[in-house]
């Protein structure tokens, strides 16, 4: 099953990506309830894809992470390929689309 690894510095955050060819972000905030709902969903829809590397974001704790990667709202979804963002998901997230982007991203990495 896959867990998302908690990130508590931006340097964390960089190794992170860097470490994989494929990572995937999970940035949000404690108050946010669109956070909460979505995570659950996201974290099922990721058992199909055992190569992504998982991480979880507290932009709360994490404050400066807002201006690292210019994120103006929570949830936000970001897909990194070798370190290189492929998928940026804000907000409202419409899974099956978010689905298909991200079938086509792994078979062709992964094959």
């Amino acid at each position: 099953m896959p867990e998302f690894k908690d990130f508590h510095t931006i340097e964390a955050i960089e190794t992170f990506i860097k470490s994989s060819t494929l990572t995937f972000l999970y940035i949000s905030r404690p108050e946010c309830s669109v956070c909460h709902g979505l995570k659950p969903q996201v974290k099922e829809l990721m058992k199909q894809y055992p190569e992504i590397q998982l991480g979880h974001i507290d932009a709360a704790e994490v404050e400066e992470i807002a201006g690292h990667f210019s994120i103006f709202t929570v949830p936000v979804l970001l897909l990194f390929v070798e370190g290189k963002e492929y998928i940026r998901e804000a907000r409202i997230v419409h899974m099956d689309l978010f689905q298909e982007k991200i079938d086509k991203i792994y078979k062709n990495v992964v094959g």
